[in-house]
């Protein structure tokens, strides 16, 4: 028996590998015989760099940049040729926040724009754009300005390029040299598919997880909604619809906007980076999981796309994640035969994180030891 193991990272728990590794001590102890490939994943988010660099040979450039909250860290991003993989968490992330500083009506991704920057000088003309974990709500500005743009308000002042200051903008100016991102392709990848402002945009539902609260969220998607008129008046780009533009803050329509990308599915791209069709030979059964399972899983995360993926070889999908807000029902439309989650055999929260790699790895034997039983 051949079992393909193709989880991402529980966050603030476990990595990606680590799963794949305590999955596969699970199996291998109820049956040392099966034979257990480990192909790590990612959604396109945060980890995504960690994962490609398993499957690539990739060189890290490490940067000093601007964070959320304009002071110097050092941030990195990966390079093979003429191609190269940032990833916005690393300069621009909710993570490299404390709680307190955490407020996304102040941060800003401009870190991320310097890295850019910083791709395209040294000969990238390929770039992809990981957007996931952000500690933004600024539409990108803060990128685009570190590539050049440059933001007025009505006094024709420039404005700071943050989340509260998106309503106060009147005028986009574009960068003097126009040929430096014209030169290069930028592919988004991203993991959600909300639009860029209402109910479902980046404000209503991120924000307040980003330290926004319900008056700030209120002027964030106000912002949200005023800026993207503007960008279609002026930038002649029509991104309010967009499905993925609310994506980190809004930087999923807002790389359409300044640097002319292409969002595509996250987990979809790093499924063909990593070549997980070849990965799919003679496997009899998949095991993947995710931090959560919610209906956030269902619009592209690494556990919908792994089961759409073994839908079209007929392969059966079984699941482990921390935690799961799915139904029954739900998860059989999801293409997974078989749930079990940290959460439900913990005594509380901080044992399912502290606890966890052990937890899955009881919960992976329970599960073959089920199905081989029988």
């Amino acid at each position: 028996m051949k079992i393909l193991i193709a989880p991402d990272k529980f966050k603030g728990s476990l990595s990606a590998t680590a799963v794949c590794d305590a999955i596969a001590t699970g199996i291998n102890k109820y049956d040392p015989t099966i034979e257990v490939v480990k192909h790590p994943l990612a959604d396109g988010g945060d980890g995504s760099l960690d994962i490609l660099e398993q499957h690539l040979d990739l060189k890290t450039i490490a940067v000093t940049v601007n964070d959320p909250l304009f002071r110097p860290i050092k941030a990195h991003y990966k390079k093979t040729n003429n191609i190269a993989y940032i990833e916005m968490a690393t300069a621009s992330g909710l993570a490299l926040l404390k709680k307190k500083e955490r407020n996304c009506m102040h941060t800003t991704t401009y870190g991320t724009g310097e890295l850019i920057l910083n791709a395209i000088q040294r000969g990238a003309t390929t770039i992809y754009l990981s957007i996931g974990g952000s500690a933004t709500c600024d539409l990108g500005i803060g990128m685009a300005n570190a590539l050049g743009y440059t933001f007025f308000d009505k006094n024709e002042k420039q404005v700071r390029p943050i989340g509260k200051n998106l309503r106060k903008i009147v005028s986009i100016q574009r960068p003097e040299n126009k040929d430096l991102l014209n030169s290069v392709k930028f592919i988004t990848l991203c993991d959600v598919d909300n639009p860029l402002y209402g109910p479902q945009g980046a404000a209503q539902v991120f924000a307040a997880q980003k330290g926004a609260n319900p008056k700030e969220i209120e002027i964030l998607d106000k912002g949200l909604s005023h800026f993207s008129t503007l960008i279609s008046q002026q930038l002649h780009k029509n991104i309010a619809k967009q499905p993925g533009a609310g994506a980190a803050g809004g930087i999923g329509g807002g790389s359409i906007a300044f640097l002319n990308s292409t969002l595509q599915s996250g987990i979809k791209t790093m499924l063909e980076i990593t070549k997980f069709s070849k990965a799919l030979e003679q496997v009899d059964l998949i095991f993947t999981g995710e931090g959560k399972i919610d209906q956030q899983t269902l619009h592209g995360k690494v556990v919908f796309g792994v089961s759409q993926f073994a839908k079209t070889k007929n392969i059966p999908v079984y699941a482990i994640s921390g935690a799961s807000d799915l139904s029954v029902p739900e998860t059989k439309s999801l293409g997974v035969i078989a749930l079990r989650t940290v959460l439900s055999v913990s005594q509380n929260e901080e044992e399912a994180f502290t606890n966890a790699q052990h937890i899955v790895e009881e919960l992976s034997f329970e599960m073959i030891r089920a199905k081989l039983s029988k």
